[in-house]
């Protein structure tokens, strides 16, 4: 993904020279208060953790600080996910903290999340005693080895004079280049034992050194194809909203007058609103967006890798597109899609070189000429737009709810999701005008990431309203950290789409296992084995969000709809849950199944577009 060092902020600062500025403050601590203060100077102001023994003595000195609050969470996986939804609505680095064994393995979901969507994130972990590593000590995992596939980085610590150094790479680490987690993992002998504290530390990272500045020579041979082309899409990853650059991507689109798609992780990258934006790709992308990729002479690949949800069946992928493949990363240029011409950079500096490129090509009388284009992408937009049906029977269509929570929500409102049919809806019928107000688990797909990912993103936003929408399968994971929301004042809104089944997975069972809806119903166990329970719909949700000191409603008119979001939005003082029970067969559409190419996506069930089979269709 692409990423500037400016977009989080947090790295250290260069050693002074001699005699340059007076020598730093030298203090004897021990490895824990060394570890505090550090995460003071690099700015961090909200750890997200349960205390343990081998991390417990980082728990002392944390009481004095002034500058780092602690969150006390429910489940370590409840603090990685709010680590990440704080890093991904600030855009700085979000810290988790946890003990060792259990404690540190309960992390590797978020941390394996943060990877795959390229979230700056720190994950603190304590370790057994040094001499006792090795042993099988009592709660001992070795959580560096099991997270090094998972990892931008990772550390051991053994001595507590390294604690304030290493502290200061991770930052650094996480937040530049491309971003992504780094776990530190303190033996608690290091914790515990005296040392120097003095800051900035002597950074010591060989090798470390990210592109950041596009080859102009690939800049030029990328401006001219885009005016040399005739059936051109940007193609927006999240990375561009990493690297801050949406302002530079509304030039460049204006620019050149070209089509863009912003996939799942870069919703909000590019206004909704805007005429040139023709929707999501992918799996469950808008049918204009997906045939717009299949029918590309050329493809602008902007902080995007190519994943196989977006490009469907891989070798049937855009056959007429050259491809222009931007990325920080090296190692996701070629990897999936050989690319043209391909430019490793940061993404606001690659683009905004574009600009210049693109605006020198015009001054030589250089412009494309998309109006055929634009004619074939305006006529799939007309024949085919996002819609659904309001179910026969009166009960609440998922897809309205969500629609309606997205245009009766507050302006500035961040929204979070789950995984499932209502990550779907929620990403095709709210409209995302700006970055960071959409977050999501894109890559790992995690179930259970909204809640705690609202909690996080409130707890750095507390000005902004946000919304969770979740599934009644995925708050059924996570939603323990309501609690900590209410006895935190971290006024979130949840809003559960409660189809009484893990609803994506039943929607397969329809479509390709002939209705077999294998263990996919929640809300009731089998009559057979508990008679009493038939009809009934357990857990009550609204008993339970009370019970975790929330305030919680439940929706099941669409009359009533529009007053319940509306008293959801009034609440601002705790947490709010609202049940809306929504019918259980609406399904999400336009769909590519898996495995299948693009050119076969189904507009709705039983609907497949015709477009023809000619390149200049």
């Amino acid at each position: 993904m692409l990423m500037t060092e400016q977009a989080t902020g947090h790295h250290p600062q260069p050693r002074p020279r001699s005699g340059a500025t007076p020598a730093p403050t030298v203090e004897h601590v021990t490895g824990a208060q060394s570890l505090i203060r550090s995460l003071e100077e690099v700015g961090a102001d909200t750890v997200f953790g349960i205390p343990g023994g081998c991390i417990l003595p980082a728990y002392d000195p944390m009481m004095d600080s002034e500058k780092v609050r602690h969150i006390l969470v429910r489940h370590e996986q409840g603090a990685g996910h709010a680590a990440t939804g704080y890093a991904q609505a600030t855009g700085k680095v979000g810290v988790c903290m946890a003990t060792s064994g259990p404690g540190a393995t309960n992390l590797v979901t978020p941390i394996a999340d943060a990877h795959m969507d390229s979230v700056p994130l720190v994950a603190i972990t304590g370790q057994v005693a040094s001499k006792a590593i090795g042993t099988d000590a009592f709660q001992e995992a070795d959580i560096v080895g099991i997270t090094m596939p998972i990892t931008k980085h990772n550390f051991l610590v053994t001595r507590a004079e390294d604690i304030a150094r290493t502290i200061a790479e991770a930052f650094h680490i996480a937040s530049t280049g491309r971003p992504g987690p780094v776990l530190v993992d303190i033996a608690k002998d290091a914790l515990q034992a005296k040392t120097t504290f003095s800051w900035p530390p002597q950074a010591d990272l060989p090798g470390y050194r990210p592109v950041t500045k596009p080859h102009a020579k690939q800049i030029r041979e990328a401006a001219k194809l885009i005016t040399a082309a005739r059936r051109p899409v940007l193609y927006v990853g999240g990375g561009v909203i990493k690297a801050g650059a949406t302002a530079e991507l509304k030039v460049l689109a204006e620019l050149t007058g070209a089509p863009v798609t912003t996939t799942l992780m870069a919703l909000g990258a590019f206004p909704d609103s805007h005429p040139q934006h023709v929707g999501m790709p992918g799996m469950h992308g808008a049918v204009t967006a997906v045939t717009a990729l299949q029918k590309a002479d050329l493809i602008v690949a902007l902080g995007a890798r190519f994943d196989d949800r977006v490009t469907g069946k891989l070798d049937s992928f855009a056959p007429y597109a050259k491809i222009v493949h931007a990325d920080i990363d090296p190692a996701e240029i070629g990897k999936n899609r050989a690319a043209d011409v391909p430019i490793v950079g940061d993404a606001r500096e690659v683009i905004a070189d574009l600009v210049q490129a693109v605006q020198a090509e015009h001054t030589e009388g250089h412009r494309g000429d998309y109006s055929a284009w634009w004619s074939d992408l305006n006529r799939w937009r007309e024949t085919y737009p996002l819609g659904y049906d309001l179910p026969e029977d009166g009960s609440l269509s998922p897809q309205q709810v969500i629609q309606r929570i997205g245009q009766l929500a507050p302006e500035g409102t961040i929204f979070t999701a789950g995984v499932g049919q209502h990550q779907m809806w929620a990403a095709h019928f709210i409209d995302y005008e700006k970055p960071a107000t959409w977050l999501n688990s894109g890559g790992a797909g995690t179930m259970g990431y909204a809640v705690p990912a609202a909690m996080g993103a409130k707890a750095g936003m507390p000005d902004r309203p946000v919304w969770a929408i979740d599934g009644d399968g995925c708050f059924q994971m996570t939603n323990q950290e309501l609690v900590t929301c209410a006895l935190n004042n971290i006024p979130i809104k949840v809003a559960i789409i409660n189809n009484g089944a893990l609803g994506m997975v039943r929607q397969w069972q329809a479509l390709f296992y002939n209705q077999r809806y294998s263990n996919t119903v929640l809300h009731s166990g089998p009559d057979d084995v508990n008679p009493q329970a038939r009809g009934t719909r357990v857990p009550d949700f609204v008993k339970l969000s009370e019970a975790m000191g929330c305030v919680a409603l439940r929706c099941e008119d669409p009359a009533d709809l529009d007053k319940v979001i509306a008293e959801a939005n009034a609440i601002n003082d705790r947490p709010v849950v609202v049940d809306f029970i929504v019918h259980e067969d609406a399904q999400v559409w336009p769909m590519v199944a898996a495995g299948t190419s693009n050119d076969e996506v189904m507009a709705a069930r039983g609907v497949r577009p015709d477009f023809g089979d000619g390149e200049d269709d």
